[in-house]
């Protein structure tokens, strides 16, 4: 049985839902990597080019906002329909990577070489956790799984009240400010972020392994993707925090 995954784009079931294939029809990790390759570099042109807009005095809210609720309906349709990511997926990047851009470029201009420094230290993470992984320093047990599960599940719950309680004006204490408690949270979310790298790189490899059809590909690299983006987003909030403390 392909094992679980606290991405929840990668579901644990997400493969026994198809037959097997072989040969050109299969998925493989090596197919895979080039797709993320590519959806990578989708989301980064999106992203520069809401970028260099923002310095050059563009209003990006709504593109910020706008990428945000399409890449979060792509999210969901691309998770129920794995069929559709070779189409859905460099969408979902265009409109990802226009939010990443807006965001991003907001930091940047509060905080210079803020976002360059969480570029950096979330591709160090994703390559020392991949050595990790083929290494097996670091071994996608259940345990591990249901434990790394369990952590982005709260993780997810304790966000969702946070922003329903924003509503109402309540702003949830510690997470969102720059005290030694705060950052100790961010450090905690920004670790098991990082874990689910490991859960989704196993995942892959049990599709491979397993003869998923060729498009499982594309839906393999938008799951990878999802989690980089997290492990990205709340690097820069762990820099910033550290920084506003000096």
């Amino acid at each position: 049985m392909i094992g679980r995954s606290g991405n929840p784009t990668l579901k644990e079931s997400t493969f026994e839902r198809h037959e097997q294939f072989s040969g050109m029809n299969a998925m493989t990790i090596e197919g895979t990597v080039n797709k993320a390759f590519i959806t990578l570099v989708i989301l980064l042109g999106s992203a520069f080019s809401t970028w260099m807009l923002y310095f050059d005095g563009y209003n990006v809210i709504p593109m910020a906002i706008g990428g945000a609720i399409i890449g979060f309906i792509l999210a969901l349709i691309t998770s129920f329909v794995p069929k559709a990511s070779p189409y859905l997926v460099p969408i979902y990047a265009i409109a990802e990577g226009m939010f990443l851009g807006a965001i991003s470029a907001q930091y940047e201009s509060l905080l210079n070489g803020i976002t360059l420094q969480a570029a950096l230290l979330t591709m160090g993470v994703f390559l020392a956790l991949l050595i990790a992984y083929k290494t097996k320093l670091i071994k996608a047990t259940e345990n591990f799984k249901l434990g790394v599960i369990a952590a982005t599940g709260g993780i997810a719950l304790v966000y969702l009240l946070s922003f329903i309680l924003g509503m109402f004006g309540i702003t949830m204490p510690y997470l969102h400010d720059s005290s030694l408690i705060g950052i100790g949270i961010s450090v905690v979310i920004v670790i098991v972020a990082a874990l689910n790298l490991v859960l989704d790189f196993d995942f892959i490899e049990r599709g491979a392994e397993q003869g998923a059809p060729k498009y499982m590909e594309w839906y393999g690299a938008f799951g990878l993707m999802v989690t980089l983006v997290w492990l990205y987003l709340e690097m820069v909030r762990l820099l910033a925090k550290i920084a506003s403390r000096d």
